[in-house]
């Protein structure tokens, strides 16, 4: 009898599998059998990239003369632990009586490349159809239109050549350069660090973080506190006052005056009371009212960066540890696939958006969520997503944003505790797009002293919108947020009427009006140094090659080619920690250089110091991104790569 085989990534998934087709499996060594099927797995990767001693014995010793070491041909070997299951798969994979084979590896360039690597050094049946599974989710209803709609593996040989070359790349950096910079740096690393020897560990996308990480640290390290001093008035009458900020303009006295350190205050706390006293007995107008009402929309949905940020900040745990969580719901069927870019659904996935309403309403048996969701039925908020900024086909390339599937509740209790908490931060922020946006009340005053110009504003938040799911944060400071942890509800209220008494004292006011001066006051700020990156904002950092940007909006806006892809991110800050390069406070996730680590980044930074930019670093990325598109050849990629290698060889060992 003729046989299809299907081969997953691990046993679990496989598993997942044989339910959703219901076949009657005997389960054998390695693998699942029934009368039409064979399901099969890989335990990760079977196969690796040889080292170069395996392509000469003398390349065993780092030595000038044999490099740099780039292989005319490549040679792949089975990683021995897990010898026993390459060659399960691979007697699988020649039977005579397997017609079709299905690839039903992890949906991404990573597991396109370990499935590859078997089906390459296994030599399947000639004469069996290759397909691709490429699915979402593993949902029952996901994996069996994706072995439907399954297409012939050659509709992903361009996502196979960037893998293989994304794998080639960082083997021939990480190599030649760890060795050359070891053979002439080596030793002076080990007097820094007081070691008897050290070698230099260089690779494509993690010396370019180091090197973020340092620069950060040296900028807090140089700064120094420059104090400046802000004017304060108080107008209006006893017990129905409020406060202005001057700030300078064309027709203030300081005008492009030496004495100001900036547009809002004085470098020196004498002159700013010098400045006070000159307004002394001056009459205040208020020049001008602005009222507006605004209104602002729940945030994008999660991709896998953003949810490692958010839980670095809100857990204390590091990405990789996040990936791993967001992994296992995957497996439990709870959410989408979790290694995506996007924070975007497609207009089909839109389409189809109240199935998992429907099944979050009748299978989460949390109550607050199902509070939230009997409010959206009750209000009656509409779940039409197509032409709204959720929706978006164009921001999408292998995957839509990480939502829950509204399956898999079977599963739900037998998770961890911090795993839940992880599934109902994604549920909040996928049912927050539901619900109507905030609205707020917002006014602004700007008041005239003998031609100097006050300003004061007042904003009140009338409805809560999708803020009564994903509730105002607390502030940690001025100017930046912390998600430590959430206010209630009433907490957000009361924090509306404290500013609702000054937004009222605000809107008593009319243009032209001459209003009390109560008195002025001078206010010592001082400039603040950038903050350091935590294992979260480092991984936002590295999506947008290298910036860390705050705003959510723009950062979506402007997102290119980042460093790295959401699949290695987290292990790329995990192999920074483990070689100690860097450090990770448990407590605090801040991420800091180490001693090492800067003696590193300096023989870098001396060397070959584009190895630090993040630029080169992206770029490189989105010449893998083009060969996978089909916009350039393998070939081209290739040569470039090697031509960057030779051209660093010929100066660095001149230099030497």
């Amino acid at each position: 009898m003729l046989k299809k085989l299907l081969i997953t990534e691990k046993p679990s998934v496989a598993m997942q599998f044989s339910k959703a087709l219901k076949i009657n499996a005997t389960r054998k060594d390695g693998y699942l059998e029934s009368d039409e099927w064979i399901i099969t797995w890989c335990v990760g990767h079977l196969v690796t990239m040889s080292y170069p001693e395996k392509y000469d014995e003398k390349l065993k010793f780092w030595r000038l003369d044999t490099l740099p070491f780039v292989p005319t041909e490549w040679k792949y070997e089975i990683i021995p632990a897990v010898e026993k299951q390459f060659n399960i798969v691979k007697s699988l994979l020649q039977r005579e009586d397997v017609t079709e084979i299905y690839n039903a590896g992890d949906s991404g360039r990573e597991g396109e490349y370990i499935q590859r690597l078997v089906f390459m050094m296994a030599k399947p049946n000639p004469n069996a159809k290759i397909k691709r599974v490429w699915i979402d989710s593993q949902t029952e209803e996901e994996i069996l239109r994706g072995i439907k709609e399954a297409k012939a593996s050659s509709e992903y040989d361009s996502l196979s050549d960037s893998a293989y070359l994304r794998a080639k790349e960082d083997y021939l950096i990480g190599i030649n350069f760890s060795r050359l910079l070891s053979i002439i740096y080596g030793r002076n690393i080990a007097k820094k660090i007081n070691e008897e020897r050290a070698s230099i560990s260089v690779g494509r996308v993690m010396t370019c973080v180091l090197g973020m990480v340092v620069m950060r640290e040296r900028e807090i390290r140089n700064f120094v506190k420059t104090p400046f001093y802000k004017i304060v008035g108080e107008f209006g009458e006893e017990g129905k006052n409020f406060k202005a900020e001057w700030k300078v303009t064309e027709t203030s006295k300081m005008f492009e005056s030496p004495k100001l350190y900036n547009e809002t205050g004085f470098k020196k706390e004498a002159d700013a009371k010098e400045f006070i006293i000159s307004l002394k007995d001056k009459k205040a107008v208020i020049e001008e009212i602005k009222k507006s009402k605004q209104k602002e929309n729940a945030p994008l949905l999660f991709n896998l960066a953003e949810l490692q940020n958010e839980c670095s900040k809100r857990f204390k745990i590091k990405p990789d540890e996040t990936l791993e969580i967001i992994q296992n719901l995957y497996e439990q069927k709870l959410v989408t696939y979790p290694r995506t870019d996007a924070r975007v659904l497609s207009t089909a996935v839109a389409k189809e958006i109240k199935k998992n309403l429907n099944g979050l309403a009748k299978g989460f048996k949390d109550e607050e969520v199902q509070g939230y969701i009997n409010k959206m039925v009750e209000e009656k908020y509409s779940t039409s997503l197509e032409k709204t900024k959720y929706v978006n086909d164009s921001k999408i390339t292998d995957h839509y944003a990480i939502i829950p599937t509204g399956q898999g509740f079977e599963n739900y209790e037998k998770i961890k505790d911090l795993h839940k908490q992880i599934y109902k931060l994604i549920v909040k922020r996928f049912l927050a797009i539901f619900y109507p946006p905030a609205e707020y009340n917002k006014i602004s005053v700007s008041i005239d002293v003998d031609k100097e110009k006050f300003s004061s504003s007042g904003k009140v938040c009338t409805n809560l919108g999708y803020l009564e799911i994903l509730k105002p944060i607390k502030k940690e400071n001025e100017t930046r947020k912390s998600t430590n942890e959430e206010e209630n509800v009433d907490n957000s209220k009361q924090e509306g009427k404290e500013q609702e008494n000054n937004l009222d004292i605000l809107l008593s006011l009319k243009k032209g009006q001459e209003i009390g001066i109560q008195n002025y006051e001078t206010k010592e700020s001082e400039t603040t140094p950038p903050t350091r990156y935590n294992s979260g904002s480092i991984i936002l950092a590295m999506e947008n090659a290298g910036k860390l940007i705050e705003d959510e909006e723009l950062r979506e806006q402007i997102k290119g080619a980042g460093i790295g892809t959401s699949a290695t991110r987290g292990e790329i800050i995990k192999k920074l920690e483990k070689i100690n390069y860097i450090a990770i406070n448990a407590k605090t996730q801040i991420v800091t250089p180490t001693i090492k680590g800067e003696a590193i980044y300096d023989v870098v930074y001396s060397s070959m110091p584009d190895m630090l930019n993040p630029k080169l670093t992206a770029s490189w990325e989105k010449g893998l991104e083009m060969v996978a598109n089909k916009e350039i050849k393998s070939e081209e990629f290739m040569g470039k790569l090697e031509k960057y290698i030779n051209s660093k060889f010929d100066k660095l060992v001149v230099k030497y």
